[in-house]
């Protein structure tokens, strides 16, 4: 059984992997990197402070979680990826009720590389709109009285230049993200995020400690929510791995000398098929409104409007589960076609003991993943709605994101993708997989 080290060192034998793992590892450095250049015309002395009392325990201190520092920082990366996140949303819902976006996705590679070009363009869009948005907002912040952004500089010169850069970065992310996807390990686009949320594990860390030596809180009950957060996280990762196996038979056929089929395979149906992203997909959402209302902060009637979008409000909650139970299901039926599935099992000669081949195989997977993907979502909606309502019971901001939330399902998520793909890699040159000697193989039923 090989151990941790050893793998490691597998790992570094390969070239191959060994080049992908350097050449992610080095992008995301850059990643980071701007994620610390502030704007220009932005006031580095005085922006912590105003960015700490504007931030705190709001949706745009969520915001500032996804990009890893980089909104409270008003760096060039203040975006994120999170327009291209948006973008891709919308082109999705459109494939669902568009005819021509529908039927560019099933035109194989052509139509993907459509798909693209008009996820690129609505990623400039949204950026654009974001830009704007955050400029506006910089201009109205101050510490003590002291603006961010000094007098002098502001205007539409500072506007234009601020949704600019901010767009630049963004598509400058992008492109990082396609590249580590194309020449690197994982899903590009979901490591940004994971590195932007693990940035921020330090200070929560730290924030609890200052909690605890302060006298605010026992160490007994530290420990115990430290506890709790173990058990969260393994229940994360058993959903995250858990499927639902469906027995198929294949009839013997003979073709040539050789005899094939006769044997019983099983389609894993994993109970959380959509993944994580309709954590995103919802949170993406979520993050238009407190853009729209930063247009207008002088006006009564939206600063109470967006009370109810605050992070820990129960409207927030509410809509925010809801849209996670929705995206889940929406993005289920994208990623898994029964109807797909069942055509193929009819031409290899397959079927599931006690069902007719064709329509009825459809309707009975189709039937299960329905069941199957109730619990799941229900599951994802509970742990990423966890947190605002750890922040009632005293738990500090910091250290609430990643008690279950957004950013835990993320984190095991992008993190156990990360690992069967370094696994892959392994088992084709014949090392001992990542992961098998402690795999955890969730499993409901048969």
């Amino acid at each position: 059984m090989s151990t941790f080290s050893e793998n490691i060192r597998n790992i570094l034998k390969i070239e191959e992997l060994r080049a992908r793992l350097f050449f992610t590892i080095a992008l995301l450095l850059v990643v980071r990197i701007g994620s610390h250049i502030t704007l220009p015309g932005v006031d580095a002395s005085v922006l912590t402070n105003a960015m700490k009392n504007q931030e705190a325990n709001t949706l745009f201190g969520l915001y500032d979680m996804f990009v890893g520092g980089a909104f409270s920082n008003a760096a060039i990366f203040a975006l994120g990826i999170m327009p291209y996140i948006s973008a891709s949303i919308v082109i999705q819902l459109l494939g669902a009720v568009v005819p021509y976006f529908h039927k560019l996705q099933q035109e194989g590679e052509n139509g993907r590389k459509k798909i693209n070009q008009y996820t690129r363009l609505g990623t400039i869009f949204v950026s654009l709109l974001q830009g704007w948005g955050v400029s506006v907002r910089l201009q109205s912040l101050n510490a003590n009285g002291i603006p961010i952004v000094p007098e002098a500089v502001q205007g539409f010169s500072f506007v234009v230049s601020t949704v600019i850069i901010l767009t630049a970065g963004t598509i400058f992310m992008m492109w990082l993200g396609e590249q580590i996807t194309e020449r690197g390990i994982g899903n590009g686009i979901s490591l940004i995020i994971f590195v932007g949320i693990i940035a921020q594990f330090p200070a929560a860390i730290l924030d609890e400690i200052q909690v605890v030596n302060s006298g605010a809180r026992p160490l007994l009950v530290e420990l115990f929510i430290w506890g709790l957060m173990i058990l969260i996280v393994a229940g994360v990762v058993v959903v995250t791995q858990a499927t639902r196996r469906i027995p198929v038979q294949y009839a013997k056929r003979v073709v040539g000398r050789k005899v094939y089929g006769g044997v019983t395979q099983y389609i894993p149906m994993r109970i959380n098929t959509a993944g994580v992203m309709p954590i995103i997909f919802a949170q993406s959402l979520m993050f238009i409104p407190s853009t729209i209302f930063t247009f207008f902060p002088e006006s009564e009637f939206v600063v109470n409007l967006s009370s109810y979008f605050n992070y820990t409000s129960i409207t927030y909650s509410t809509i925010y589960g809801l849209m996670i139970v929705f995206f889940t299901y929406f993005y289920t039926a994208i990623a898994f076609n029964p109807k797909d599935v069942a055509e193929n099992m009819q031409k290899q000669g397959g079927f599931i003991p006690g069902i007719r081949p064709g329509k009825p195989t459809s309707e009975f997977i189709d039937n299960i993943l329905t069941k199957i993907t109730l619990p799941g979502s229900i599951f994802l909606a509970f742990v990423a709605i966890l947190p605002a309502f750890m922040v009632r019971f005293g738990l500090t901001s910091n250290f609430a994101s990643f008690f279950g939330g957004t950013s835990l399902l993320i984190i095991v998520g992008v993190a156990l993708d990360t690992l069967q793909q370094v696994e892959s890699h392994l088992l084709m040159r014949h090392y001992d997989g990542f992961m098998q000697s402690g795999k955890i193989k969730g499993r409901i039923g048969r």
